[in-house]
């Protein structure tokens, strides 16, 4: 655990006691602060009172006696709506900041390699990481992925902190400053928790931002959102820019050709083949491996050493995670695409697909797979989306079905897939939608896909 010291004897409220929220409770209560806490659940706060945690009271509590309001990024506070404890807190002049900035805050001698995106930046965060430990370095990974930030070890001037940061997180750290900062990507996502596109952007920059002059942020340029941020950067010349793409070459940067990483930024020109890399598929998958690689070349490691490094990644659970194989048929997890921006990134990895999808659906729905429909063979429903899916399928005359549980798709799923008999045909849990009308997270969800696959072809297991 961090040692929050500094903070001891202060008044400080914990917002949300999730899995953040309790670990910063937790922290500061070691350390000596005077903490009370806050849940909007019942059930929550019973739990802390059960605890020995003292709850605020969100009624007539005394704003103007706290130091610290420490907020869970879980819990909304501008969009979709004000919260009155948030507006309270604002009034009276206090800054609402998480656990990751009291991480900053506690250990400023530390390196901190800052990483956020729509899509991929829980890959690009563990490979990062397995980059440097392969370096010998001393990391520490965590944040959005993982341990929360406070359950980490503590580092010193030699340590490096390698963190996933959603953009809940990112808007609630004012005193992180990333060595190295990294915007993988951005699509549309989150809109109702930021009031729309231009505050969900504004969200991810906010981590560049925060950068002291001279640090490096590595940019991806693949998408028109992205491009405009690298455009203001290089203008600016604030920071070291390193823009990176897996569409092609990049000038002063790093990217992708023929399935080539190309460095043209570090002064190396060095060539590595990403084509073979078997946890590593596909395009986008290109993508996080170039930020990744930019990352560890700015922290002077060796070419050659992210080279290996890449080819003994193990992958990530629930992205495109390989759960069995059994005659032509693999089976795929690909959970955590909850969106169909990061489903697309699976279905260009297939050519012939069983897709399982569905769930909560996002804004926007489906659509944009439209030029994808060619790879799927059959798709199997299930969830929230099911009429909205099912509605832009017909019209696209892909071949469907619905069912009322995940269990039951990866049943059909697989049974017509062995009975087709076609070479390289995917069994993909791919929803484009979040998971919480049938589960508690894409974890569960995925876990749950591994065991239906698991207990139905006990022969698929690899």
């Amino acid at each position: 655990m961090i040692s929050l010291h500094a903070l001891r004897g202060r008044a400080a409220l914990v917002v949300g006691l999730g899995k953040s929220g309790r670990s910063a409770a937790r922290a500061l209560q070691s350390a000596g602060a005077v903490v009370s806490v806050w849940d909007d659940n019942t059930d929550a706060r019973e739990q802390a009172r059960a605890d020995g945690y003292t709850i605020f009271d969100a009624a007539r509590g005394d704003f103007a006696a706290l130091d610290d309001v420490i907020w869970s990024p879980g819990v909304p506070h501008t969009h979709p709506a004000p919260h009155p404890l948030a507006e309270k807190a604002k009034a009276v002049g206090l800054t609402l900041r998480c656990d990751v900035d009291l991480l900053a805050e506690a250990r400023p001698a530390a390196q901190y390699v800052g990483i956020t995106g729509t899509n991929g930046k829980s890959t690009t965060t563990a490979l990062t990481a397995h980059i440097l430990k392969a370096a010998g370095k001393r990391i520490e990974v965590g944040g959005n992925l993982g341990f929360t930030a406070l359950d980490l070890a503590p580092l010193d001037a030699d340590g490096i902190y390698v963190l996933e940061l959603s953009s809940y997180q990112t808007e609630l750290t004012p005193h992180l400053s990333c060595r190295t900062a990294v915007l993988i990507n951005i699509s549309p996502d989150h809109l109702d928790r930021h009031g729309g596109l231009d505050g969900y952007i504004a969200a991810k920059k906010q981590m560049l931002e925060h950068q002291p002059d001279g640090a490096t942020a590595v940019v991806g340029i693949d998408d028109t959102y992205c491009q405009a941020v690298a455009d203001d950067l290089m203008g600016e010349k604030r920071l070291h820019l390193v823009r990176m793409s897996s569409g092609g070459r990049v000038s002063g940067g790093v990217g992708v050709q023929d399935g080539f990483l190309q460095d043209d930024a570090f002064g190396s020109g060095e060539q590595i083949d990403l084509r073979g890399l078997a946890t590593l598929p596909g395009q986008h998958n290109w993508q996080n491996a170039t930020a990744a690689y930019a990352v560890a070349r700015d922290l002077d490691i060796p070419a050659t050493t992210i080279a290996e490094a890449f080819r003994t990644f193990p992958g990530l659970a629930h992205r495109q995670e390989t759960v069995g194989a059994f005659k032509n048929v693999t089976f795929v997890n690909d959970s955590k695409a909850t969106n169909a921006d990061a489903a697309s990134n699976a279905l260009r990895c297939y050519g012939c697909v069983y897709w399982i999808a569905g769930g909560v659906p996002k804004a926007g729905g489906i659509t944009t797979l439209g030029p994808l429909f060619g790879r799927i063979r059959h798709a199997y429903l299930i969830g929230d989306a099911v009429p909205d899916f099912a509605d832009v399928l017909r019209r696209h005359g892909v071949a469907h079905t619905t069912y009322d549980n995940l269990e039951a798709a990866v049943a059909a799923a697989g049974s017509q897939a062995l009975a087709d008999d076609i070479a390289n045909a995917t069994v993909l849990l791919s929803p484009a939608c979040a998971s919480f009308d049938m589960f508690s997270n894409f974890e569960e969800r995925g876990d749950a896909f591994r065991r239906a696959v698991q207990s139905t072809w006990p022969e698929a297991r690899l």
